[in-house]
């Protein structure tokens, strides 16, 4: 019965890639959008302004999430391909020397030297350049960049985030919304804060007190700075 669930539930840290981009996405999507509307809010008495300038803040910042997400995994990759190039390039030049460089680390993690000799031939005899690429440059299915999921993953996320505070402006009064969104976007990253923490088996309220924390202060500034331009839109 044990072995069965854990091959039922992956390790925690399978999900490292993909939890990454989302709660980025979906943290950055509810605090861009409620942002700019507690700001805008705080500045006028009509609610189009409000609804507009959340509305461009969304597409805009997904779109933006999406290609800054691409554009950085991309480089990320690039290094690695390039990495990878040239150990392929000398394990053909030197392979005395990466088999070396192989049995070096297998003796560091606690193998004698002729343990490490031996399973350094093996692998190498099985797939030299697979095992250059994980023990050598540490590349492996979880660690390497993936350019596309990273940009949809942050794409999906930031608007899916964005798109609750949106809805909020479209329905609550309009007097004192901004007290209103900054209830709601409270709720939503405690939600957001609660279902990160329970999918990457952390501290659930260590999540929440910190995503809380960084929200309110990003909300806050944001209201300071309506308030003190005061510009009357519309």
């Amino acid at each position: 019965m044990i072995e069965k669930k854990e091959e039922i539930d992956p390790n925690y840290i399978h999900r490292s890639n993909w939890l990454r981009a989302a709660v980025l996405g979906a943290n950055d999507g509810i605090l861009s959008t409620v942002s700019i509307a507690i700001g805008v809010a705080a500045a006028t008495d009509v609610r189009e302004p409000v609804i507009l300038a959340t509305l461009a803040g969304l597409v805009a910042g997904a779109l933006s999430m999406a290609a800054g997400e691409y554009v950085s995994v991309s480089s990320q990759s690039d290094t690695e391909n390039a990495d990878i190039e040239r150990n392929k390039k000398e394990l053909n030049d030197m392979p005395e020397i990466e088999l070396q460089r192989l049995v070096e680390i297998y003796e560091k993690r606690g193998l004698n030297k002729e343990t490490a000799l031996t399973v350094a031939k093996e692998l190498t005899e099985h797939d030299a350049l697979g095992t250059h690429i994980r023990d050598v440059l540490g590349i492996n299915e979880i660690s390497q960049a993936k350019p596309i999921q990273a940009a949809f993953a942050s794409l999906a996320a930031f608007t899916a985030g964005g798109l609750l505070p949106f809805l909020v402006t479209l329905f609550i009064p309009l007097k004192s919304m901004e007290y209103s969104l900054y209830v709601f976007a409270l709720f939503f990253l405690i939600i957001l804060g609660a279902l990160a923490a329970k999918t990457g088996g952390s501290s659930i309220g260590k999540a929440i007190i910190r995503i809380t924390f960084w929200g309110t202060l990003a909300m806050g500034l944001t209201a300071a700075v309506g308030y003190l331009f005061n510009a009357n839109i519309g």
